[in-house]
């Protein structure tokens, strides 16, 4: 079996012990370690907990455990494509069953510059925004980056099926 590099895994650390940056605050939340952050869900690929500085009536943040810094260390693979998946049912099922009585839900992710951890972490929304203009800061800059809805991730990372023609 052949280790691949942090390059080949498009920057991404395969371990929390020795790629992860040691002071990835989210690292830790992932691991348990060191950190009072009660967690709501936890499985073998991610973690969600609620955000410290809630911007809407439900804010948590699901993370995966392994170490990928941010939305652009995401490639066009099964792998990639399955754990933003992943991402989004929990968030969701975490907003469905705490937060039923919400009529809008929003999740997605900041890009670079905009993303104040570089550990990737999917913002799950019950709204409203409490205070409204905190809105701003989960605005869309087009080209410039900002905040990426989750489903125009999934469209970006998706994989290409190839087709073979018979001959």
């Amino acid at each position: 079996m052949r280790i691949r590099t942090a390059a080949e895994l498009g920057g991404r650390m395969t371990g929390h012990s020795g790629g992860a940056p040691p002071e990835c605050i989210f690292c830790k939340i992932a691991t348990n370690s060191s950190i009072s952050n009660t967690l709501l869900h936890s499985d073998d690929k991610v973690v969600a907990f609620r955000d410290i500085n809630p911007s809407a009536f439900r804010h948590y943040l699901v993370i995966p455990k392994q170490h990928i810094p941010t939305v652009k260390n995401l490639q066009r693979s099964p792998e990639d494509f399955s754990l933003v998946s992943h991402m989004l049912d929990v968030g969701k099922s975490l907003l469905h069953k705490d937060a039923p009585q919400s009529k809008r839900y929003r999740f997605g992710f900041h890009q670079p510059p905009f993303n104040s951890v570089d550990h990737l972490h999917l913002h799950c929304f019950a709204l409203p925004y409490t205070p409204s203009w905190r809105c701003i800061k989960y605005l869309s800059l087009g080209p410039l980056g900002g905040f990426i809805e989750v489903e125009k991730l999934l469209e970006r990372i998706e994989p290409q099926i190839t087709h073979r023609s018979s001959m």
